[in-house]
């Protein structure tokens, strides 16, 4: 089904061969990725990227954050195209004004900086991007991880919102030139089988062994012509989910007709592999053999075929329970043995929504499923997010969106919730099966420090009709016998004009920006100390920590304008004690500062020293030790929480993504790394010193000796921070991305 080649191949006479001698850099150029980033740079140096990109998405969660930084920086007007949609934060989930507050503040952002406004509900953030944005050959730049329009001729990049700061102060996006894996496709997909099953399936081959970790995926081969491009966008829109930097994909007839049919045939362009090219890697997909899949808590990569779950469910159900236990540390536990019903796997709930899952050919596709049949009455429930009002049209037209409602679907607004847990929540120890993006822990409404879980699969909406037409019972689309009718899709852009604020270009200086009670300006960040003194605050040994684990999603989202409120949810759902912990050593460092040193302080850096003589000069902040995290969201703020509540430092073996290191830096957070081979037994309230860090940042070193202060004694460490740019040195002297920009603005930079 899925090969992988960890070797180089070339491109030649239109197939991929093993590795041959050549010129490598010259046969990295002629790939449809670096012709394109090519393009985009603006430096022209040997090993790196410096790129500007053609436009940028950011919505409801994300873009206050951003605005707020970039103001606060020196901000007049945006220097390409902003669109703000409204998508994440949509239900008001605490109550009261905060979220529509947020939204307000958008439109006057748009109007006073010349940004352009998708009112909320009127599409989600990819959809929008999909339908008015793209164009072949451009580059786009998200606060959202899954922005990916590679399908589409268009490379997308999700990161934090510091990285989208950068581009709105005309500045680069600066990285080490990537690694490119080809992704060979052959065959045509099955019957029942739709691109979710493509996608979980990829995942599961290369998450685990970081196969394309911060590579670009480029897509290409026969078995391309037998994709939909709203099938390649659902293929697409996963690659996130692999750790990959972006993807990319060879455009075709079909693609032309795409942009056609949504007025944007002028932004059609022919991007093909050329004869030559050559690839660090390849993923060779069959596609004639991936079957109906399933991935299960608490991971895209924890994946299934639907036929050999049901055959040993009770077995992997008990294995989701065990890691529950451990993930959760005995504070719930998950019960799915009782869903097991002789041959069956009964489901609670089902719902297709999203960038993902809320597509044209997907609803279509479930309602030819569900024509003439039922839901039923019973716990079984679907609900289906049509991904943008303009699709919304389109079904209602077509007929598509009676044969939902007829089957007891529900058919609801362009909102992006079920798939972080702010829309949608199972009940307790409900197990409910999604096309969306994620199925991380937590994302799904889980509240375990109150007792509080439930579980999400991940599926193709094709089986999760199948399984809706089933009454709930487990069902893979290709066991069902079901006609595909084949709808043609009418785009109605009349609908964006008549709502979507169309402001680049037109800043107004005079245009107010409108800011509620609940959006607050980011505290003061202080400059890097010549010393570093830590304190672990959480010390957490499972394989993976995810963002959402860091800062919890879910209706937290609505305090993200809020950066000391948001900041109490850091860590709640995993290390409750992180924020309370966090908060003394800050108190501590604050009165330190003053010139009142507490005896905590003065007793650590009795053991490495004067005590006296370094406590004026030795900063005192929090530190979290993760084996590997950051995977999942782009979301700035599972950084930017820790840096708020004092956080100085992480520590890790390595960092999941380049975004979430990225987010570190830029918020002031030294992401340090130790070897793999050294063990890290220490515990919560243990001690990093860490002398010299402000002169070694400086200079360059990225090997830097500290010392653990535990109960036990002092223990040498040798501490990483490896491949800093001169500008991270920089923004991490200066405190954070605020400060540097500050500073620069002061010298007349």
């Amino acid at each position: 089904m899925i090969q992988l080649f960890n070797e180089g191949v070339w491109l030649r006479d239109g197939r991929p061969v093993a590795d041959i001698d050549g010129d490598k850099t010259a046969g990295r150029d002629k790939t449809i990725a670096y012709r394109i980033m090519n393009a985009h740079d603006k430096a022209g140096e040997e090993n790196k990227f410096r790129l500007k990109f053609d436009a940028m998405m950011s919505h409801d969660i994300t873009y206050v954050g951003i605005i707020q930084t970039a103001r606060a920086s020196g901000l007049k007007a945006f220097p390409l195209e902003y669109n703000l949609t409204n998508c994440h934060n949509s239900l008001c989930a605490v109550g009261g004004t905060i979220n529509e507050d947020d939204h307000v503040f958008g439109l006057s952002a748009a109007k006073k900086y010349g940004g352009n406004f998708v009112p909320t509900n009127l599409a989600v953030i990819h959809q929008y991007a999909r339908e008015a944005v793209v164009g072949c050959g451009k580059m786009v730049l998200g606060s959202d991880s899954h922005t990916r329009y590679g399908a589409l001729g268009t490379m997308g990049v999700g990161e934090g919102g510091p990285e989208l700061v950068k581009q709105l102060l005309n500045n680069t996006y600066d990285i080490d030139k990537p690694q490119v894996i080809l992704v060979w496709l052959e065959g045509a997909p099955r019957h029942g089988v739709g691109p979710h099953d493509v996608a979980i399936a990829m995942c599961k081959a290369v998450f685990q062994n970081g196969f394309v970790k911060n590579k670009v995926l480029e897509f290409a081969g026969p078995g391309l012509r037998n994709l939909s491009v709203d099938f390649r966008n659902g293929i697409d829109v996963m690659t996130t989910e692999t750790t990959c930097l972006s993807s990319i994909w060879a455009t075709d007839g079909k693609v032309a007709e795409y942009y056609a049919v949504h007025g944007m045939a002028d932004r059609y362009k022919c991007l093909q592999t050329e004869n030559g090219a050559y690839y660090d890697g390849m993923i060779k997909i069959d596609l004639s053999k991936v079957e109906c899949m399933i991935a299960l808590p608490f991971h895209p990569s924890n994946a299934y075929t639907i036929k050999e779950f049901k055959e040993n469910a009770a077995d992997i159900l008990a294995l989701v329970e065990k890691n529950a236990q451990e993930q959760f540390g005995g504070k719930v536990s998950l019960n799915l043995a009782d869903k097991v019903s002789g041959k069956d796997v009964m489901i609670d709930q089902g719902i297709i929504a999203g960038c993902a899952g809320g597509l044209f050919e997907n609803l279509c596709e479930a309602a030819d499923i569900l024509s003439g049949k039922s839901t039923g009455n019973g716990y079984f429930t679907l609900s289906t997010y049509p991904a943008s009002q303009p699709l919304m049209m389109e079904i209602v037209k077509n007929g598509v969106a009676a044969k939902l409602i007829e089957a007891g679907a529900l058919i609801k607004p362009a909102f992006c919730g079920p798939c972080f847990g702010a829309g949608d929540v199972p009940s307790n120890n409900g197990l409910s099966i999604r096309h969306t993006t994620r199925n991380f822990p937590n994302r799904e409404g889980s509240k375990p420090g109150q007792g509080q879980i439930s579980a999400v699969a991940l599926m193709d909406a094709r089986s999760i009709a199948a399984t809706a037409a089933s009454g709930g019972a487990l069902t893979a689309a290709s066991d069902v016998d079901y006609n595909v009718t084949k709808y043609e899709y009418h785009f109605d852009g009349e609908i964006y004009k008549k709502r979507v604020y169309i402001g680049f270009g037109k800043p107004d200086e005079k245009a107010e920006l409108k800011l509620g009670p609940n959006i607050t300006d980011w505290p003061k960040m202080n400059q890097m100390s010549d010393n570093m003194l830590l304190k672990l605050a959480a010390v957490i040994h499972d394989p993976v920590t995810t963002t959402d684990e860091l800062i919890p999603s879910g209706e937290t989202s609505s305090y993200r304008s809020n950066p000391l409120k948001l900041s109490e949810f850091a860590l709640s759902r995993r290390v409750p004690e992180y924020v309370g912990r966090s908060k003394d050593v800050q108190a501590q460092d604050r009165a330190r500062r003053n010139g009142n040193v507490s005896e905590e302080i003065k007793n650590a850096l009795s053991k490495v020293g004067d005590a006296a003589a370094l406590a004026g000069n030795t900063s005192y902040g929090s530190c979290v030790f993760a084996t590997k995290p950051g995977d999942g969201s782009a979301r700035e703020q599972a950084a930017s929480c820790q840096k708020v509540l004092g956080g100085d430092a992480n520590i890790c073996y390595e960092y999941a993504t380049k975004r979430y290191r990225s987010n570190c830096i830029n918020w002031g957070i030294v992401p340090f790394t130790i070897d793999k081979d050294t063990a890290f037994d220490y515990a919560e309230g243990d001690f990093v010193f860490v002398p010299d860090i402000r002169e070694k940042i400086r200079d360059g070193a990225e090997d830097i000796p500290a010392k653990v202060i535990t109960p036990a004694g002092v223990k040498d460490i040798m501490l990483h921070v490896k491949g800093l740019t001169e500008d991270e040195k920089t923004i991490l002297l200066e405190g954070c991305l605020m400060n540097y920009y500050a500073a620069q603005n002061k010298e007349g930079k």
